[in-house]
């Protein structure tokens, strides 16, 4: 082969190489598609130690919508908590935002940040006290340290109510307060050993007198208030608590000032631990519904080595009071009558589930 001929078929080659495709590079050039992430499902139920757990209330805020404003309140419960764990999420939205988008972002952002998941509820109210607001948390944590030598004591709604719904509910909500500092004694605990208290209203008119007093009354507890209906049928306040009893003697779950068929007014929790659930839901409006959620929630119960008997608190979110009727007749169906749980049974705006009439979590003791 002459020279010249190997210089035109060296020529040749190089042609061919330069048109021959680029060898696709390593797996971190590929070509990735995006899937959407289907979040992480919530516990129904999640265990603390008794003497370790802390009480948060989010602070809140008018900014953005309602993911914004449930993403800056997560923020706010992180800041909060420290390095304690989050066990349980109670969440009070205002407005019409989709509630399931909630537990999608809570879901969301514990798995992103590699935290164990709590369990939730979600519920409606009738309005939070903010112009613009739409979210407020509250949560239960797991401190690593003992910090209640005595349990907790939690405390039953006190309710002062009204026929009219337009009577002024300032008045009222004075009267839940002195109950409710009533049952702190009753608890064997005093107003700076108050944790956390919830007041529920049937209207926000002169809230910031209720807030203030409560403020000035208990110094270090995590105060939320809230409006449960837009459009109540009887003008009505609330207030229920979380308090650290002073003596740590006694039986591991105690009634004190049963107030039979609405259950006792303080119940004492001095078990090793403490089981929360997330909100059990009915479906449907009829009284078969309510029975068939009691059922699996006394299921889920059993599935944790619990039972109706170890429920302490009891929080039932009905939508009106025909079912608020039903869940009544129905609840003394499975609990004793002498171990009626304390609690609250107040109606609300709404529920995650569209087809639920009520919902209900439960605290519950366990060594």
């Amino acid at each position: 082969m002459t020279r010249k001929a190997w210089i035109l078929a060296a020529f040749a080659c190089g042609l061919a190489l330069a048109a021959w495709p680029a060898k696709k590079k390593k797996n971190d050039d590929k070509e990735v598609n995006q899937i959407l992430q289907i979040p992480k499902e919530l516990p129904s139920a999640v265990l603390g130690e008794t003497r370790h757990l802390t009480f948060y209330v989010t602070p809140l805020s008018a900014r953005g919508l309602l993911s914004q404003q449930v993403k800056d309140a997560i923020k706010a419960l992180d800041r909060q908590h420290g390095d304690d764990t989050v066990l349980q999420i109670r969440a009070f939205l205002a407005g019409t935002g989709d509630l399931r988008r909630v537990r999608d972002l809570i879901s969301e952002t514990f798995t992103e940040r590699k935290q164990p998941l709590p369990v939730v509820s979600i519920v409606q109210s009738g309005g939070l006290p903010m112009t613009g607001a739409q979210v407020i948390l509250e949560a239960v944590a797991g401190s690593r340290k003992e910090l209640h030598p005595g349990g907790l004591a939690w405390i039953s709604a006190q309710v002062a109510a009204a026929d009219d719904p337009l009577a002024p509910v300032a008045p009222l909500a004075g009267q839940s307060l002195e109950r409710l500092r009533e049952a702190v004694k009753t608890a064997g605990s005093e107003p700076d050993a108050v944790l956390r208290i919830t007041c529920f209203l049937s209207s926000l008119d002169n809230v910031e007198q209720t807030r203030s007093r409560l403020a000035a009354d208990y110094p270090k507890a995590a105060l939320d208030v809230l409006q449960t209906q837009r459009e109540p049928i009887r003008a009505m306040a609330g207030c229920e608590a979380v308090a650290a009893p002073g003596e740590s003697a006694g039986p591991p779950l105690e009634f004190r000032n049963p107030a039979v068929p609405e259950g006792a007014g303080v119940a004492i929790v001095r078990s090793a631990h403490t089981l929360f659930t997330g909100a059990q839901t009915s479906f449907g409006f009829e009284e078969r519904d309510a029975q068939l959620a009691f059922e699996r929630l006394q299921k889920l119960l059993e599935q944790n080595s619990v039972s109706l008997r170890d429920v302490a608190f009891a929080r039932l979110y009905p939508l009106s009071q025909k079912i608020a009727d039903q869940v009544r007749k129905v609840r003394a169906g499975f609990f004793e009558a002498a171990r009626m749980p304390a609690g609250s049974l107040l109606l609300f705006e709404g529920l995650a589930s569209q087809d639920a009439g009520f919902a209900v979590d439960v605290v519950a003791a366990k060594d």
